[in-house]
C-alpha cells in the first residue's frame, strides 16, 4: 500500500486531531493482534500504557513516561470501533495509570481526565493536582459526588466530579512543602500502584523502596489503609500492586460487605491479600517469571485483575495469566488457576468488541538499570513506543506453557508449630515440594490441605526431613491450598514448590517462522535493525531501509550514529567442549550448546519489552530478567528454534527479525526492490517455536577433582530430562539441585559409576529444578551430559 499525501492539519484547543485513516481507509495491517498504525510515542525514556477502558462507544487509552508528576508529552487517545484514532487536544501527560467509572455522574476518570457519556473531556491540571496518578476509588463519605485519586508517592486527593474541586488529604512526595496542604505521609515504600475502597476503609498499595535498586530480597513496598483521617496505616510491608474487588472498575456494589483483593509479592512467591468481613487473610501463589522482582518497584507495570466478560476474572501477575474467581472469599477461596505464561509487559487490559485488548510497555529508549556486558551499548530504540495487543479470549490459554515456582519459607528460622501461609496446590499437572533445613537432627513437618477452599484444613501427610527431602505429588492429590507446620524449631528452613503443566509442543517450528533461515543456510536477505523514532531502521550490505507503521519497507538513508555501538558483544560468553558458559556479576553458569552455531554472529541479547531481555543463544530463546531481578540465575528457556536469526528488535509493539530465506508468508515484509526483508510478529509468538530442548553439561572428557562441585547447569523449563555420566574409573557421583536459583542446593540422588558402563538416569515426569550440579568422590576424567527433550 502506498502512503497517500497527508493534508495540512490545523491544531487548535477545541478540535481533536485524528492520527490515522484521514481518508476513510479501512483499518491498516494487523500482525499477531498488533496494528502498527496504533503505535503510541512520547518524548520520554519510556512509553508505557497506563490504562485502557471502553467507554461511550470508544476505547480510551493513556500512556505514561517514567517520572513526570507535572505532565509530559504523553497523550490521551480515543479509538473508534473501526480503529480510527484521535489524540485528544486536552492531553497533559504525566505518569498516570488510574481509571474508574463513576456510575452516578456517568463519567470515566482515566489519568487526569474526566470523560462524560458524550465524550467531552475535562482535565485535572497537574499544577493543581501534582503527582504520578496511580489509582482512583469511590469516596468513603460522599461517593455520589466525589472520588479519591492517589499518587505513586503516597499523595491522596478528593475530587468533586461536578466542579473538579480538589481537596489534598496527603501530600504527594514530589510536591514542595511550601505549597502542600496535606499530611506528609510516613508510609514505608514508594512507587504506588493500586487503590480501592470498601468495608469503611481506603486501601492503597505500593511496590518499591527508595534508593534500593540491586537487591530483590530485601523487605520492600507496602499495603496500607486509610479511614478518612490521619496517615496511611500499614497492613503489610511487602510489594503490592493491584487492589480491587468484585465491583472492578465501578467499585463494589455492596462496599460494606464485598471483599477487597490485593496482589503482591516478596522474594519468595506471590502474595494474595483478602479483606473479608473486616479481617485480612493471606495466600501465596507461584511465580511464572522473575523479570518483575526488582525491589525498587520499577519492574512491574501495574498487574491487574479485570472482568473480561467471562464467568471468571482474568489476572496478570509475574508473567502468568490467572483464572480468578469473582466469588473469591475466605469461605470460597478455591478456583485460582494459571491459564498461560506470557512475555509481554502488560499495563492494563479490557474486553472490547469481543476481543481482549492489552495495553503494553514495549520499547523504552532508556534501559534504566538493565545493562549487561553481552548487550550492545546502544541497542535500545531512539524513541520510546508501545502499542495495544488484541487477542481472542481463547488465545490466552494458547500462549506459553505454564510453570510456577515459589517458597513459603526461604532461609528462615521457623518456630515449632508455626504454620505457613496457604500456598496454591491445584491447577498444575506436575507439582514438586523440596524441604531443606540446617538442624542437626531430623524435623517432622505436617502437611495439611484445604480441599474445597472453605477454610477446613485436614492432614495430607507427615514428612520426617533429615537435612532435606524431595516429594513429587501424585496427580490425584488435589486440593485448593496446602500449608506446612514443623513439630520442632527449624534453623534456616527452605520450603519450595516447583510446578508446571505438560508441554505439548513438538520439536518443529510453527509454519509462520518458515521464511527465517535454518542454521547452516545462507540468507537471501539480512541486516542490523534498530528502532529509529517512528520507523525501524535496517542496514544491509546493499543499503539502508526503513519500515514505517504501514509496514512498508522503503530505501532510506539512515544517519550514521543510529547504528553506532549496536553490534553484539561477546564479553561474558564462551563455549567449551561441554556447554556454553555465561559469566555475570561474578557468577558462572552453564547452558546447552549446539555445534551447528559455532560460527554464529547473530544477535544474542536485546531488550524487547521494557526491562525484559530476550537471550538468543545456540538456537534457543530464553527469557532473561534484569540483573537487579537476580539476572541470569533466574533465566528460563522459551523455545528452541534452530534458526539462523541475524538480528531482532521491537518496534510498533512487534518483534522484527532479519536473516530470511526466499520463502514468503504474511509475516514477511519485503522492499519493492527485493533486496531487504524483515519478519514480523510479537514476542509471544516465540512460544510456537519448538519446545525447549538441548544437550550439554558441566564436563566433557574433563579432568575432575574429587569433592569439587561442577558449575551449575540449567535445568528449569525443560520437559523430559535425563543424565548420562561416564568416568574412567569407579566413582560415586552426587547430583544436587538448586531449588530456587539462588544457591539453595539440596541432594537429588547418589549414583555409582563404573568405567566402560555409562550411567543413564531419567528424571521423573514431575521433577523440576532451577540448576543442577555434579560432584565426584574420586579424581578422574569424566563426561556429564544432560539431555533435554
Amino acid at each position: 500500500m502506498k502512503r497517500k499525501p497527508v493534508l495540512p492539519v490545523l491544531f487548535c484547543s477545541v478540535l481533536a486531531v485524528s492520527t490515522n485513516n484521514l481518508f476513510g481507509e479501512p483499518p491498516l495491517r494487523e500482525i499477531s493482534g498488533v496494528y502498527p498504525h496504533l503505535t503510541m510515542y512520547n518524548q520520554e525514556g519510556e512509553c508505557g500504557t497506563g490504562a485502557v477502558v471502553p467507554w461511550a462507544d470508544r476505547l480510551w487509552v493513556i500512556t505514561y513516561g517514567p517520572h513526570l508528576p507535572e505532565g509530559s508529552s504523553d497523550k490521551l487517545y480515543e479509538i473508534t470501533p473501526s480503529l480510527q484514532r484521535t489524540i485528544r487536544p486536552e492531553s497533559v501527560g504525566g505518569t498516570p495509570a488510574n481509571r474508574m467509572i463513576h456510575r452516578e455522574s456517568k463519567q470515566l476518570n482515566i489519568g487526569p481526565y474526566l470523560i462524560d457519556a458524550d465524550r467531552n473531556v475535562r482535565v485535572l491540571s497537574p499544577k493543581r493536582m501534582p503527582g504520578r496518578l496511580t489509582g482512583t476509588a469511590r469516596h468513603l463519605t460522599d461517593p455520589t459526588n466525589k472520588l479519591y485519586i492517589a499518587t505513586m508517592e503516597e499523595g491522596l486527593y478528593s475530587v468533586d466530579v461536578h466542579t473538579l474541586e480538589i481537596i489534598e488529604h496527603m501530600k504527594d512526595g514530589n510536591r514542595q512543602p511550601r505549597v502542600a496542604q496535606g499530611l506528609d505521609s510516613k508510609l514505608p515504600g514508594y512507587h504506588g500502584k493500586g487503590l480501592y475502597s470498601g468495608q469503611r476503609m481506603l486501601v492503597y498499595a505500593n511496590n518499591g523502596t527508595r534508593g534500593q535498586i540491586q537487591d530483590p530480597t530485601i523487605t520492600s513496598g507496602a499495603l496500607a489503609k486509610w479511614r478518612g483521617e490521619g496517615d496511611w496505616q500499614l497492613i503489610r510491608e511487602n510489594q503490592f500492586t493491584e487492589v480491587t474487588g468484585p465491583g472492578g472498575i465501578h467499585g463494589n456494589d455492596d462496599p460494606d460487605r464485598d471483599p477487597i483483593w490485593s496482589l503482591g509479592w516478596d522474594y519468595k512467591s506471590l502474595i494474595l491479600m483478602l479483606l473479608d468481613n473486616g479481617q485480612w487473610h493471606a495466600y501465596r501463589l507461584p511465580k511464572g517469571s522473575h523479570s518483575y522482582d526488582g525491589s525498587h518497584g520499577w519492574n512491574t507495570e501495574w498487574p491487574r485483575i479485570r472482568d473480561i466478560g467471562e464467568g471468571e476474572l482474568l489476572a496478570t501477575m509475574h508473567g502468568t495469566f490467572w483464572r480468578f474467581p469473582k466469588t473469591f472469599s475466605a469461605a470460597d477461596s478455591a478456583g485460582i488457576a494459571p491459564r498461560a505464561n506470557y512475555l509481554k509487559v502488560i499495563g492494563d487490559f479490557a474486553r472490547w468488541n469481543d476481543r481482549i485488548v492489552l495495553g503494553c510497555d514495549d520499547s523504552a529508549q532508556k534501559e534504566f538499570l538493565n545493562k549487561r556486558s553481552f548487550k550492545a551499548e546502544r541497542a535500545s530504540p531512539v524513541q520510546s513506543n508501545s502499542n495495544l495487543w488484541f487477542v481472542e479470549p481463547n488465545q490466552i490459554d494458547e500462549l506459553g506453557p505454564v510453570i510456577g515456582r515459589g517458597s513459603v519459607w526461604l532461609r528462615e528460622h521457623v518456630a515449632a508449630g508455626q504454620v505457613s501461609e496457604p500456598y496454591l496446590f491445584d491447577g498444575y499437572d506436575h507439582r514438586m515440594l523440596v524441604i531443606r533445613h540446617d538442624n542437626d537432627s531430623p524435623v517432622t513437618f505436617e502437611l495439611e490441605v484445604d480441599r474445597a477452599g472453605n477454610g477446613h484444613w485436614e492432614p495430607l501427610r507427615t514428612l520426617v526431613v533429615d537435612g532435606s527431602r524431595l516429594v513429587i505429588f501424585d496427580t490425584n492429590e488435589r486440593a485448593a491450598w496446602i500449608r506446612l507446620r514443623p513439630q520442632q524449631k527449624v534453623a534456616n528452613a527452605s520450603v519450595h514448590f516447583h510446578y508446571r503443566n505438560r508441554d505439548h509442543r513438538v520439536a518443529e517450528n510453527d509454519a509462520k517462522f518458515a521464511p527465517i533461515c535454518r542454521v547452516g543456510e545462507r540468507p537471501d536477505t539480512s541486516g542490523r535493525v534498530r528502532g529509529n523514532r517512528q520507523v525501524l531502521s535496517l542496514r544491509t550490505d546493499v543499503g539502508d531501509y526503513a519500515l514505517n507503521d504501514l509496514l512498508e519497507l522503503v530505501p532510506m538513508k539512515t544517519e550514521t550514529n543510529v547504528f553506532e555501538k549496536i553490534e553484539q558483544p561477546t564479553t561474558g560468553i564462551s563455549v567449551d567442549a561441554a556447554s556454553a558458559i555465561i559469566e555475570e556479576d561474578g557468577k558462572r553458569y552453564r547452558i546447552p550448546k549446539d555445534e551447528a552455531y559455532a560460527n554464529d554472529t547473530g544477535r544474542i541479547c536485546r531488550e524487547v519489552a521494557t526491562e525484559r531481555d530476550l537471550f538468543n543463544f545456540h538456537g534457543t530463546f530464553y527469557e532473561l530478567p534484569a540483573r537487579n531481578a537476580q539476572g541470569f540465575a533466574k533465566i528460563r528457556p522459551v523455545a528452541t528454534h534452530r534458526l539462523a536469526i541475524d538480528d531482532y528488535a521491537s518496534q510498533f509493539g512487534l518483534l522484527l527479525m532479519t536473516g530470511l530465506n526466499k520463502q514468503t508468508n504474511d509475516r514477511v515484509i519485503r522492499s519493492e526492490d527485493g533486496k531487504a526483508a524483515v519478519w514480523a510478529g510479537v514476542i509471544d509468538d516465540l512460544w510456537s517455536l519448538g519446545k525447549p530442548r538441548g544437550v550439554g553439561g558441566p564436563w566433557k572428557d574433563s579432568n575432575v577433582k574429587a569433592n569439587v562441585a561442577s558449575d551449575p547447569y540449567l535445568m528449569t523449563g525443560y520437559d523430559r530430562k535425563s543424565l548420562r555420566l561416564e568416568t574412567d574409573q569407579e566413582a560415586r557421583v552426587v547430583v544436587e539441585i538448586d531449588i530456587d536459583g539462588t544457591g539453595v542446593w539440596v541432594p537429588y540422588d547418589r549414583f555409582e559409576v563404573t568405567p566402560q558402563q555409562p550411567l543413564v538416569h531419567e528424571f521423573p515426569d514431575g521433577f523440576s529444578a532451577y540448576w543442577v550440579r555434579l560432584t565426584l568422590d574420586q579424581n578422574c576424567r569424566a563426561t556429564g551430559s544432560f539431555i533435554y527433550e
